[in-house]
């Protein structure tokens, strides 16, 4: 039944956690992005290929040529040089939104834009704009975008929702360059809510009509790509098809970035450089060029998981990348069923092995499960591209590792307390039996134990009071000392009943023998303890202390051993008035009962020789108490 009981703690939570899994609520998806960046940086990074590099109008360009914004017209000469280097696109990731502030280019008579313009007729240029997605912002209106045609094509379940982003307006360079360029691509890369940008989106529609990326568009332009088409999986995931190439993107047609390390891993080329014919011509023949700003001042960064100052071309420069050397990262069509049997099916190994073999093989076979999920999922990333989530398989191993150990310990705690409690219920029937042992000797020591276990817990609740005594006489040592003060005259049994039944005063022989009875007492108990095998046990020691010790007198003068002060057990001490109380004012063995009065008084005569002044000192504030216990016995 306990074997039963920990194995479905183990299995509730492996169900819980699929259920997120499958589900996938927000604050799930957080977590598990922050997993991917981490297993993005554990996996091994793949070094750009040769065919992207970067013009940077950086610090020392501003320095040389002036400030930014420059001229169009030295833009155009930027764009001429490139392409005349053999460029095999030149994609700007810069909007021309405004007509130039200056008067007529150098060294002719027409406006800057025109002569911008007249160089991008010569084609191979693509020109980047900002899709707008507030509600309420006006259309494209005066914009001159270039379009794709996308069929859409649902492999799998059909969805209402397009696979793609809509926008509601566009922040756009001049018509006149537009139109001149005859491309363009849209430069929408924005973070998830965490800051980090994962992916970004290669399509998006905008007034009915489907438009590509930047990098999209310049990889389609230096390719001679013609054919694209977006086949839809499911409602998690579907394909873009450029031509040969199939880029697996999510259901709103985003790209997750396969980063090739921290920032400027691209080669970056100062536009001076190339203005003054200072780059060799290889180095440009026949590549993607993106062109961008990261001067201060005009440079726009994001935070990805690799860098937190990574520059925006550079993620222009990285989608085109990946789309050139295909090794895509992708999440499985199936990837949450996936994730959610694998926690099933851990969680139910490990429900087993706790059940069967305990939490510690549990704790063991937890760190080897993890361990190996985590490995795999950084193997499947850095060699196959799939990405494959350990977080749920991690949460559900770890929460029924819990979930188990909690039960377990409570299962073990309840049979601690039954054997607890089965372990006091069988003190006490010891304890009643000697008792009993005693009374059928005598019946008023039989009486007198009873009494003296009322008033051994009246004592010790007192005494506890006294800062010398708080720590040791605790809640659960009051309780055993009372319960085991009736056992003080056992060794009674083995005093002749001659003696131990005989009216008036006892000869020096026969009180001799009268104090053999703690020896003898200690003795049961020894013996008791040798044939059970018990050591140790703080009941049984409690026990010899009160048999043995409780005729111990505070200056030494007592038996059975002499004990002095604190040489006496504090048990024996509290025992050594009860037991003279009980005997002085309700017993008449050996002299007539003396009154509650002059009991209280011989007892409080003997502070300091006979009984510890401390025990005293609580006997002679609960002495009333006593007297109620002693009235209502008679």
């Amino acid at each position: 039944m306990r074997r039963r009981l920990v194995f479905v703690c183990g299995v509730i939570p492996a169900l819980l956690t699929a259920a997120l899994a499958l589900g996938r609520p927000a604050f799930f998806a957080r977590v598990d992005d922050s997993v991917y960046d981490v297993l993005m940086r554990s996996a091994p990074t793949t070094r750009p290929s040769d065919h992207v590099v970067i013009v940077d109008v950086d610090e020392r360009s501003l320095s040389t040529v002036g400030q930014w914004p420059w001229p169009r017209d030295l833009v155009g000469r930027l764009i001429g040089r490139l392409r005349d280097m053999g460029a095999a696109t030149v994609a700007l990731d810069i909007i021309f939104a405004e007509a130039d502030r200056y008067g007529t280019a150098e060294g002719t008579a027409a406006a800057p834009d025109e002569v911008m313009a007249e160089t991008l007729r010569d084609g191979r240029v693509i020109l980047g704009y900002g899709l707008t997605f507030d509600p309420g912002t006006p259309s494209i209106g005066g914009c001159v975008l270039h379009p794709i045609g996308l069929p859409i094509l649902h492999t799998g379940e059909e969805t209402s929702d397009a696979p793609f982003f809509r926008a509601t307006g566009a922040v756009c360079s001049l018509p006149k360059l537009a139109r001149a360029a005859g491309a363009s691509g849209f430069l929408n890369a924005a973070p998830d809510s965490d800051g980090i940008l994962r992916r970004v989106p290669l399509v998006a529609e905008l007034d009915g009509r489907v438009y590509p990326s930047l990098a999209l568009a310049a990889v389609s332009a230096a390719t001679g790509a013609r054919d694209m088409a977006l086949r839809v999986s499911n409602v998690n995931a579907a394909v873009l098809a450029v031509d040969t190439r199939a880029v697996p993107v999510d259901a709103r047609s985003n790209l997750l970035l396969r980063y090739r390390g921290k920032k400027r891993t691209f080669p970056y080329l100062s536009a001076a450089d190339i203005l003054n014919w200072h780059v060799p011509v290889e180095v440009v023949r026949g590549r993607i060029v993106f062109v961008g700003t990261t001067a201060l001042g005009t440079r726009e960064v994001v935070a990805t998981p690799l860098d937190t100052l990574f520059a925006g071309v550079e993620v222009q420069a990285t989608v085109a990348d990946n789309l050139l050397q295909q090794d895509f990262i992708r999440k499985s069509p199936l990837g949450s069923t996936l994730e959610g049997t694998t926690v099933i099916l851990l969680g139910i190994a490990l429900a087993a092995l706790v059940a069967r073999a305990g939490v510690v093989s549990g704790v063991l076979g937890t760190a080897i499960a993890v361990v190996g999920v985590w490995w795999c999922a950084v193997w499947l990333l850095a060699s196959q591209g799939l990405f494959v989530s350990p977080l749920a398989p991690t949460l559900g191993l770890v929460s029924g590792l819990s979930v188990m150990t909690f039960a377990k310990f409570t299962v073990e705690r309840g049979r601690a307390e039954s054997a607890g409690r089965e372990k006091t219920a069988a003190q006490l029937l010891m304890v009643q039996s000697l008792l009993s042992l005693t009374e059928v000797r005598d019946a008023e020591t039989g009486r007198h134990s009873r009494r003296t276990q009322q008033y051994a817990r009246l004592l010790a609740e007192q005494l506890a009071t006294h800062p010398g005594y708080r720590d040791y006489l605790t809640p659960e040592r009051i309780e055993l000392l009372s319960s085991l003060a009736p056992l003080h005259d056992i060794g009674k049994v083995g005093i002749p009943d001659s003696i131990l039944n005989k009216p008036g005063a006892l000869t020096t022989d026969e009180l001799t023998e009268m104090r053999k009875h703690p020896s003898l007492g200690r003795d049961v108990i020894l013996k008791a303890e040798q044939r059970v095998g018990v050591r140790d046990d703080a009941t049984l020691a409690m026990a010899k202390d009160i048999v043995y010790t409780h005729h111990e007198r505070w200056d030494g003068t007592g038996y059975p051993q002499g004990l002095r002060g604190t040489e006496i057990p504090v048990a024996g001490r509290v025992m050594a008035i009860v037991d003279v109380y009980d005997a002085a004012a309700s017993r008449s063995l050996y002299r007539t009962p003396m009154s509650h009065e002059d009991t209280v008084k011989f007892i409080l005569n003997g502070k300091g020789t006979h009984f510890d002044p401390a025990v005293v000192e609580a006997f002679e504030r609960v002495a009333p108490l006593l007297e109620s216990v002693t009235h209502e016995d008679r």
